[in-house]
């Protein structure tokens, strides 16, 4: 009998595109974790196919039981993914707490761990976006979200965990199953979003002289590269070389671009309306994150990243069968 794979949050965004790529990869064996709530996310788990699904409480006390001890590997993506969260407690339970119970429990029981860290943890960039060892100490997140991370990556690299279990720091992942994510969805859904609205999008204005307006930059990736990351280590033995990586395209591009991808694709001309950013985001924005590849290439990673314009011209038609 196939050893399960468990996968957190797997209802939300990243989670539900893994299970449905384990899925394609003849896969049914996975027991998924979640906490639905009273929103549309359960819908993320229609035509997924898989062995159980439990809550994150459930998920606790059946590992402190000896539950999936026999596991393959946890792909653990359940946590607040909210960058906006003001409750610094609940980012403490949910991204530092519960991933050190999962780390402790993975270890123990000689089980695969990929984990999510997040590309908040580099702050406002000026450090740049290496993930070497080495400069994980010495980065300064600009919220309680980025620093939760940034908890459990020093912890793990404290411990000298890096050695089996492996964290991704995701960039700007977007692509289908975004939807209960709200006001975290990406620029891609809320351009599209905008567009069928009125016909323009909207984008903030730069604060900074070195940036115009709409030209400030980020690593934009698509949710299927993020998706092929993640079980590129996941799938492996459980004691295969781990490491804390970056989890981007490696390339910036500008909002501009991206929101001129989206009018491309819905064949349309471009329509962009500058508008003020609210004051509680000005000194916590980052105006520029491109990831630093080399360690991720160096662990044997070759595949290479969908360009902006083919990743936002698939999602927009994923969108548009929606409709």
């Amino acid at each position: 009998m196939a050893k399960p794979i468990i996968v957190t949050g797997a209802a939300g965004f990243i989670g539900r595109n893994v299970v449905a790529e384990l899925n394609a990869r003849g896969e049914q064996e996975i027991v998924l974790v979640d906490e639905l709530g009273k929103d549309e996310k359960w819908k993320n788990l229609v035509g997924l196919r898989y062995e159980d699904m439990v809550s994150p409480e459930e998920f606790m006390g059946l590992i402190e039981d000896g539950a999936f001890a026999d596991a393959q590997a946890v792909i653990h993506l359940g946590a607040c993914s909210s960058t906006t969260e003001k409750d610094a407690d609940y980012l403490l339970r949910n991204n530092y707490q519960y991933t050190r119970v999962v780390a402790n429990w993975a270890l123990s029981n000689e089980v695969r761990l990929v984990y999510a860290s997040s590309a908040a943890t580099y702050g406002d960039g000026s450090d740049g976006y290496d993930d070497d060892d080495k400069a994980t100490p010495h980065l300064k997140p600009m919220n309680m979200y980025g620093y939760s991370k940034q908890m459990f990556d020093m912890w793990a690299l404290k411990h000298d965990l890096f050695q089996t279990i492996v964290g991704l720091k995701y960039f700007n992942v977007y692509g289908p199953y975004e939807d209960h994510k709200g006001d975290m969805r990406s620029m891609v859904a809320k351009s599209y979003e905008q567009i069928r609205a009125g016909g323009t999008v909207k984008l903030f204005k730069s604060y900074k002289p070195e940036y115009k307006d709409g030209e400030q930059m980020r690593d934009f990736l698509y949710v299927k590269d993020a998706v092929d990351v993640t079980l590129h280590f996941a799938l492996q033995k459980h004691d295969a070389p781990g490491g804390l990586f970056n989890c981007g395209s490696g390339k910036a591009r500008m909002w501009l671009d991206l929101v001129t991808a989206v009018y491309q694709a819905m064949g349309l001309p471009v329509k962009v309306e500058f508008i003020e950013m609210p004051e509680v985001l000005q000194g916590k924005y980052q105006y520029f994150t491109q990831a630093e590849e080399k360690k991720l290439r160096a662990a044997g990673y070759s595949r290479e990243f969908t360009s902006l314009e083919d990743g936002v011209r698939e999602y927009v038609q994923f969108l548009e069968r929606r409709v």
